[in-house]
């Protein structure tokens, strides 16, 4: 077992060692939970082998606290600190999802309407650049700017090597409560109320047609007449239309999306009755990334959140349902905490709202004649809205810089990675994915 030291001296030794200018991309345990890129350039990249950052160093029950490495999955996470009666503040819906690729890729869930994303509960990241050198990275101290922006950047201003982040008292079940309502205001109404009241300990929901809008509403408690899971042949967001109240133990709330969100596959019952305990969102993510050859790119469904401002809430629906028309989405009301420095000073001037409801869809299938992708980010320009890059991106390279703060991200670069070895965002995310040049 090496130390934690002696895992970072060796990831700085490759940096130092490297004779090529390319770019790189990381070798990690963890499969990747990006949407599936078959022709993405970084498949041949040559590799920093990050591996073995896959440990929980301290969990602090007095300061509740946790310090881990950025290759730490939240199954993992959750698992150890439910033993000291704790969770992380926010926990990502599939089991999978490292640490490091929560702060890396903006992830929330629905203790984010009262903490915003997981990002927002850290006080600490150790960050080592592309020379190789260590920075310890504050909210407060000479790299706060760092420490900010290595949020929302996919691994493009440095390797996280360790993070320290805030835990929550946890309690050993979850009763959650289904309110079902049948018009977007109504449904609104109820968000807002409970954002003001912060009456529950999570809030998210399914809207399964624009007439039918059910919001969970998740509780700790200590005991519970029974409980379900839904890592077989139940389907959690099937489960959300058709029940009032549920149960189920803490860790299998937070994970109750683990086979899928609203694309569950197998889709049958018999399917999943058969193979559903086989079949979970990491098995299929990796099998993407090892046959990623052979998938053609037109078969892998339209997958992404947008962030909706709250009080345009009603315009960005009119349009999605004149435009897109896809349901369900899942919906996970979101605080903005802070300005985000990645995010363009433009967009903020514009932007009043702290709320912001996440929609996500997933499943949705591509047509020849029609560029979803290309579609929302063209209505979330002129709505406001915000789409996360986690899918295929075609923003022009000055549309990109109008969302996101090419200033503040420039700074970064020229202190963290100045030869541009890990590429910049624009490109990774809106080329490089798409197996265009560097």
């Amino acid at each position: 077992m090496l130390t934690h030291q002696q895992k970072v001296d060796r990831i700085v030794q490759q940096l130092k060692d490297r004779k090529s200018t390319k770019p790189v991309s990381l070798k990690k345990r963890a499969v990747s939970h990006q949407v599936p890129k078959p022709a993405d350039k970084r498949y041949s990249d040559e590799k920093i082998d990050i591996s073995n950052l896959n440990t929980i160093l301290l969990i602090d029950r007095e300061k509740q606290i946790c310090i881990a490495e950025p290759g730490v999955t939240f199954v993992d996470l959750v698992n150890a600190a439910l033993k000291y009666d704790l969770v992380p503040i926010v926990v990502p819906e599939l089991k999978t999802i490292t640490i490091g690729g929560a702060v890396a890729g903006c992830s929330i869930e629905s203790m984010s309407y009262k903490y915003g994303g997981f990002h927002d509960s850290c006080l600490e990241y150790e960050v080592i650049t592309a020379k190789g050198e260590v920075l310890n990275c504050t909210p407060d101290n000479e790299h706060k700017l760092i420490f900010q922006m290595v949020h929302g950047t996919f691994g493009t201003l440095g390797i996280i090597s360790k993070l320290k982040f805030r835990l929550i008292p946890a309690k050993k079940y979850v009763k959650v409560t289904y309110e079902k309502y049948r018009t977007l205001e109504d449904y609104k109404a109820a968000i807002w109320k409970h954002y003001e009241k912060k009456d529950v300990d999570f809030m998210d929901g399914i809207i399964h047609s624009p007439n039918l809008y059910v919001l969970s509403l998740g509780n700790f408690v200590d005991h519970a007449p029974y409980t379900h899971s839904y890592d077989w042949t139940r389907v959690y967001y099937k489960s959300t239309r058709q029940r009032k109240i549920d149960y189920l133990k803490t860790a299998d709330y937070f994970f109750r999306y683990d086979r899928g969100v609203t694309n569950v596959n197998p889709k049958s019952f018999l399917g999943r009755l058969l193979f559903g305990k086989f079949i979970n969102s990491s098995r299929v993510l990796r099998a993407a990334e090892k046959f990623h050859t052979l998938i053609p790119s037109s078969t892998i469904p339209v997958t992404l959140d947008v962030f909706i401002p709250f009080s345009k809430t009603n315009n960005f629906m009119h349009w999605y349902q004149q435009e897109v028309n896809f349901f369900p989405l899942w919906c996970v009301p979101y605080k903005a905490v802070r300005h985000y420095e990645w995010i363009s000073q433009n967009y903020w001037n514009n932007t009043k709202d702290k709320l912001f409801l996440d929609l996500a869809i997933y499943g949705l299938k591509k047509k020849e004649d029609k560029n979803y992708y290309r579609l929302l980010e063209e209505g979330l320009m002129k709505l406001g809205g915000l789409k996360t890059l986690i899918s295929t991106n075609y923003y022009s390279e000055p549309d990109f810089w109008k969302i996101w703060n090419q200033k503040n991200y420039a700074t970064v670069k020229r202190r963290t990675d100045p030869d541009n070895i890990f590429r910049d965002l624009y490109t990774k995310m809106c080329k490089t994915t798409r197996g265009l040049g560097d």
